[in-house]
This record gives structure tokens, C-alpha cells and sequence, in this order.
């Protein structure tokens, strides 16, 4: 509430004699939350609350300029108070794709969804954001080991389990880091992508990197939100890499190696995402994610078994799918062979 009350003194300072409404708006998986401003005429702003002794709006403000000079469609930022945390932006409305996204519209949507991603990849150069380099893409990796297993499943790793394990996630990051590199929004899926007028509001980018091409069509596509027909995300991969590839984004001209690049980025988010949800919860409090756990274990699994490289963590898979969250089972094999190699 002390927040809340400074920051409707800095927008009263801001607009004297113009009375107006302050409302919770939406908070993230950080520190930062969002309040919506509306005025006596209705119009409506975005008040980014990032308190500096935990949140630096910086990385935002620097991505949204780089995202805005590639033509997408970003807040705009209005007023700004750095001291406090404070920047004042545009209202992009309130219906995110996940609310907004039908059977009907899926394919509309998820095409302004590529196109917008494929103006930031053009955008791309490097140096101007931070590396996804191996120590961030192993320091990701190890949430999956230290959050999901040995915290939320409350499994200790034998040694010859964490050796196997580390020697698949050098394999991963070796496929990862050969991977032709981008922009990465690092975050693009239906939560922070708002509905537009035929291009889509473009939220939550302040953790953007310089890192592997086929990320974000991962994050989109293999979103832990909502879940599509296997086919038919093949089928809107498949029009994304023949776009993107006439834009001149450097994906391999063989689909079958982008599509293995893009399956493996996968895996790699899949294990951060399952450590990242668990340590919102054990650590944070947050058990809004707990719920999103089975469909990000089911893209994990599914993924696993494709590939003979990564028998290993399939094998720890098998020996997890026994243990139970408090929503059930996150490991569990959809067919009777899946566990063979155990």
C-alpha cells in the first residue's frame, strides 16, 4: 500500500487537477507489478512499479527502445522516475492472447505473433543485448536439479544420476550454442503477448539476450499456458521458418535441423521453466505456477524420447514420474514403451 500511495502522489504531481482511479492491473514472476491509471475521460495509462532495491528498469528501457525502433509494437514510455521505480507507459489493453486465443483465431493470431517476432530477429546485432552464453543457458539448466527435483520432489541425485545428468546438459548446451543467434525476447508466449489491431502488444521483454534463433518459437508454440494440436503447431513452425527465412533470419535452410535446434532449445527451456515454477513456490510463496507444471513436464517428455542422445535424462524422467506434486503427476509416460531404456 506505501507504494501504491507513492504512486498516486507522482502521478498527482504529474497531472494536477485531473482526478483519477489506480488499480492493480497485473503483477509477474518478479518484483515488479503493474497498475492501470484511468482518467476522468476514460483514457487509461500503465504505471510499471519496479522497486530499485530489487527490480532496475534499465534492461527494459533499453530493450523497449530496441524493440521499438524494429517497428513492434511496445508500451510507449510517457514519464519516467528511476529514483523510485517508477516509469509511466501506454495502456496496451487488457485481453492477452491467452485470454483472447480460439480455435477460431489461433492461426490469424499466431501468424501477427511471427510476424512481430520475426521484426525483432531482423533487428538483431550483436552487442547490443547480453550473451545467452553457456554459463547462463547451464545456470538455467541447474534450476531443474536444484528447484523441481531436489526441492519440489524432495529426490536426492545419487552421484552417477548427477554425472549423467551433467553430461546431458553439456549436450544441450552444445546444440544450443551452434544454434545461428537473434534476438531473444526470452519470454514470448501468450501472457505477454497483448491482442492488437493486427500486430500484437509485445510485453515483459526486459530479459531479452543475444542467443539462439529458434527460442522464442519455442516459448510461443511450446507456451506452459495453452496447450495446441501437435500437428498443427508443425504446421505453424513450419510458415514461421519459411518466413523468417525470406526476411534473411540465418535458420538452418534444412528444416529437419532447425526443427532439432528448435526441439532442443525446447528441452532446455523445459528444465528451467519446471526450476523456475518450483522455486516460485518454495521460495516465493507463488503457487500460481504449480498448475502449468504437468503440460511443460508432458512438452519435456515428449521431446526426451525422440532423441537417443538424450537417454540419460529420459532415464531420470522414469525414475522422477513416480513422485507427486501437490497436483499430481508431472512425469507420467503417455505410452507403455516410452520407459524402455530404464
Amino acid at each position: 500500500m506505501e507504494r501504491q500511495k507513492r504512486i498516486a502522489d507522482w502521478l498527482a504531481e504529474r497531472h494536477p487537477g485531473r482526478p483519477f482511479e489506480l488499480a492493480p492491473a497485473s503483477a509477474d514472476a518478479s518484483f515488479r507489478r503493474y497498475f492501470r491509471v484511468t482518467f476522468a475521460d476514460a483514457s487509461s495509462r500503465i504505471v510499471m512499479d519496479a522497486p530499485p532495491s530489487h527490480e532496475d528498469v534499465r534492461p527494459w528501457l533499453h530493450v523497449q527502445q530496441l524493440f521499438r525502433a524494429a517497428g513492434v509494437n511496445v508500451p510507449e514510455v510517457l514519464a519516467s522516475d528511476l529514483e523510485q521505480g517508477f516509469l509511466l507507459l501506454s495502456d496496451l489493453g487488457n485481453s492477452t492472447y491467452l485470454s483472447a486465443l480460439t480455435p477460431d483465431n489461433a492461426i490469424d493470431l499466431y501468424r501477427q505473433a511471427f510476424d512481430a517476432l520475426i521484426k525483432i530477429q531482423a533487428a538483431s546485432h550483436p552487442d547490443a543485448l547480453p550473451a545467452y552464453d553457456r554459463m547462463l543457458l547451464k545456470r538455467e539448466l541447474d534450476l531443474f536439479p536444484d528447484w523441481y527435483v531436489a526441492k519440489h520432489l524432495g529426490v536426492t541425485l545419487g552421484d552417477k544420476q548427477r554425472t549423467a545428468l551433467e553430461q546431458v546438459f553439456e549436450k544441450i548446451i552444445a546444440v544450443n550454442l551452434a544454434e545461428p543467434r537473434t534476438f531473444v525476447h526470452r519470454d514470448y508466449h501468450s501472457r505477454n503477448l497483448m491482442l492488437g489491431n493486427g500486430s500484437p502488444g509485445v510485453i515483459d521483454f526486459q530479459d531479452a539476450v543475444y542467443g539462439p534463433a529458434s527460442y522464442d518459437a519455442v516459448s510461443l508454440l511450446r507456451d506452459a499456458y495453452i496447450d495446441w494440436d501437435e500437428e498443427l503447431v508443425l504446421d505453424w513452425l513450419i510458415r514461421y521458418w519459411e518466413r523468417a527465412r525470406k526476411a534473411g533470419i540465418p535458420l538452418s535452410a534444412d528444416f529437419s535441423a532447425f526443427y532439432r535446434d528448435y526441439e532442443w532449445m525446447g528441452v532446455q527451456r523445459h528444465l528451467k521453466v519446471l526450476g523456475i515454477f518450483a522455486r516460485l513456490w518454495h521460495r516465493d510463496g507463488k503457487d500460481g505456477y504449480l498448475k502449468d507444471m504437468p503440460l511443460v513436464a508432458k512438452y519435456l517428455r515428449k521431446a526426451v524420447e525422440r532423441y537417443d542422445e538424450l537417454i540419460p535424462l529420459r532415464r531420470l524422467l522414469d525414475q522422477l514420474e513416480d513422485k507427486v506434486t501437490v497436483l499430481g503427476q508431472t512425469m507420467k509416460r503417455e505410452s507403455s514403451g516410452a520407459g524402455s531404456d530404464a
